[in-house]
């Protein structure tokens, strides 16, 4: 990629900017290493009035913020038009101090970043209730990547951002060997140390299998039960995990749609990893697509993340599922909000005939769109 990457934007930048108001806290959520910190800085950079950047790891910023009075968020903040802190999730009462600092420290703006959704929206919710914006970072998604490379280009990275995922350092490495290395790395030091520290857990290998299981049957449904029983574990705390887990941005689930038929499957879950780095990082294979006997699935988890962070990032009320009857007819993808209902068939590879949806589904919803998603077409919707 040459030595000088190119500057890649974040699209959820602006909606931040647009959300820090005076008064007012912007939640930034996303698993570490996805460029929260970088962005926070852009923002302090570019931000013209006086900003306080603090990182609530280092421990003089929680000794700062220790003494939960008006008086003492005065001396510190009473200057302060923007502040930021990063990391916010580690600080225990982070959700009451920024209340008390919102309430009391006129036309202070505050952008509170964290790496575990449910800790950090759990420390401030009620709090902050009517104060607060939430907003999520994930990964580079292929829009923003868009920003920094032609189509040619970045039709010659597809199969590495299936393989390798779209870390912000990974997109940026040449060398396969260092990607691997790097998203190993990510997984144990960040990722699974997340959701074991700031949850009191320690079956750190049961996490590491309940994860394998999960990468070995993408695409799949799940059942809890088996995966309980495999483990050695009961289905509630199976469940557990793989909550805590969503929380980290580590996997995220989609459920069934259903609306019309009897038959259709409703109450299933199929979990999908939020980047196909760690996904393959978590198995240990990152062989080519070609010799795949997942590349099916792997492709239908590529373009499943994708969509979901193109939702997200821009804001849009957008619902995804998939959709199955009880005798197995089946759409991969299903999108639904304002503009209606969208149903997308996922192939690695073109597909030999035009693809038609299911009968069952074309009967019960005649006004969705249909399309088809593969290998040779991706750009356009992507």
């Amino acid at each position: 990629m040459g030595s000088n990457p190119p500057f890649i934007g974040r699209t959820v930048k602006a909606a931040v900017l647009r959300w820090l108001r005076p008064q007012r806290v912007v939640l930034l959520k996303g698993a570490r290493r996805t460029g929260k910190t970088e962005l926070a800085r852009q923002i302090q950079q570019e931000f013209e009035g006086r900003c306080d950047f603090l990182n609530a790891e280092d421990m003089d910023t929680r000794n700062l913020l220790a003494d939960q009075s008006v008086r003492n968020y005065r001396n510190l903040f009473g200057q302060t038009d923007l502040l930021i802190i990063d990391e916010a999730q580690v600080i225990p009462d982070i959700g009451l101090m920024v209340k008390l600092i919102a309430d009391e420290v006129k036309g202070v703006r505050i952008l509170l970043t964290g790496s575990s959704s449910l800790t950090l929206t759990q420390s401030t919710g009620e709090p902050l209730t009517g104060r607060k914006t939430d907003l999520e970072l994930y990964p580079f998604s292929m829009e923003e990547l868009r920003g920094g490379w032609s189509g040619v280009e970045l039709r010659k990275q597809l199969t590495d951002r299936i393989l390798y995922g779209s870390y912000p350092e990974v997109v940026f490495m040449e060398h396969p060997q260092d990607r691997k290395i790097y998203l190993k790395e990510i997984l144990r030091s960040y990722l699974l140390k997340d959701v074991l520290m700031l949850n009191e857990l320690r079956e750190t290998d049961k996490l590491r299998k309940l994860l394998q299981l999960l990468a070995w049957q993408l695409g799949q449904e799940v059942s809890l039960q088996e995966l309980g029983n495999t483990l050695g574990m009961s289905k509630n705390t199976v469940e557990r995990y793989m909550e805590l887990m969503w929380d980290a941005y580590v996997i995220f689930p989609l459920s069934g749609y259903q609306k019309n038929l009897r038959k259709e499957v409703a109450k299933s879950k199929k979990w999908y990893f939020c980047d196909t780095g760690i996904r393959n990082a978590i198995i240990g294979d990152f062989k080519p697509m070609e010799l795949r006997p997942d590349a099916g699935a792997l492709w239908e988890n590529f373009v499943i993340t994708e969509r979901l962070r193109q939702h997200r990032m821009n804001l849009r009320d957008t619902a995804l599922y998939f959709w199955r009857t009880y005798d197995r007819q089946e759409v991969d993808l299903i999108e639904e909000d304002e503009d209606g209902l969208r149903a997308f068939e996922l192939k690695w590879r073109l597909p030999s005939k035009k693809v038609k949806p299911p009968l069952g589904f074309a009967k019960a919803y005649p006004e969705a769109a249909f399309e088809v998603v593969h290998g040779e077409n991706w750009y356009e919707y992507l």
